[in-house]
C-alpha cells in the first residue's frame, strides 16, 4: 500500500461500462515526510474520501480484490482515509 493526497476529481462521460457508479479521485503519492512524488494517479474510491484527506492506496490484484466486483477495470483503489500519521526519521 502507499499513501497519497486527495487533490482532485475525474469525470468521464464516456468509459467503461463497468466504471460507471465508481467515484475517481486524483492523487499525488506521498514522496517522504513532506513531499510528493511528480505526477498524479486516478483511483477509485472504495473509503469515501474527499478533496485534501490522505488516503491509503492498493495497486494491481489488491485494488480490484477491494471492490465488489472484481471485473471492473481498476488498477488503483483507495482503501482508506488515514487518520494520522507519524513517522520517525532515522
Amino acid at each position: 500500500m502507499e499513501i497519497g493526497k486527495v487533490v482532485g476529481n475525474v469525470w468521464a462521460t464516456r468509459k467503461d461500462e463497468k466504471l460507471c457508479g465508481q467515484k475517481l479521485l486524483v492523487l499525488k503519492l506521498l514522496k517522504d515526510n513532506d513531499s510528493y512524488c511528480d505526477g498524479f494517479l486516478v483511483a477509485a474510491d472504495n473509503a469515501g474520501a474527499g478533496n485534501g484527506d490522505l488516503v491509503l492506496v492498493t495497486r494491481g490484484s489488491g485494488a480490484r480484490e477491494s471492490l465488489e466486483d472484481r471485473s471492473i477495470p481498476v488498477d488503483a483503489t483507495i482503501v482508506g482515509v488515514v487518520d494520522s500519521l507519524e513517522v520517525h526519521d532515522e
